[in-house]
């Protein structure tokens, strides 16, 4: 059983997301992603989602491609998460390309493509604009 691994925030869930998740699925026969928590996101981004972590979790949770889900809580865990999943393969957005590669001794790094033209923070510009 050949068992992948991604990570993401997954705020205002887009097809992007799903592009994502679907072909992730597509290299192996388990899907396990780390939803970033709310305080890990701020960390990163200087905001919070605009949805709370547990209903990432849940929207995430519900798609027919994730086989499990889990808080992400930090990013110095990515090793210990891959490891405590026995992943085989760790799937990022073609964004990180490059920023993951140290890991190739714990799994295979594949980075995908990312959907062309969308992006949640392109996604938030555009909402505010229209309020």
């Amino acid at each position: 059983m050949k068992i992948i691994i991604t990570f993401g925030t997954f705020d205002v869930f887009h097809v992007g997301h799903l592009n994502i998740l679907r072909r992730a699925k597509m290299l192996g026969d388990r899907l396990i992603v780390g939803v970033s928590s709310d305080a890990l996101n701020f960390h990163k981004k200087a905001r919070y989602p605009i949805y709370e972590e547990s209903d990432r979790l849940s929207i995430i949770a519900s798609m027919k491609y994730v086989d499990e889900v889990f808080l992400e809580e930090s990013l110095e865990l990515k090793p210990d998460y891959i490891k405590q999943y026995n992943a085989d393969i760790l799937v990022m957005g073609d964004d990180w390309k490059g920023k993951f590669d140290h890991f190739s001794s714990l799994a295979e790094v594949v980075y995908l493509e990312r959907t062309p033209t969308i992006s949640t923070t392109s996604l938030i510009e555009v909402i505010k604009k229209r309020l």
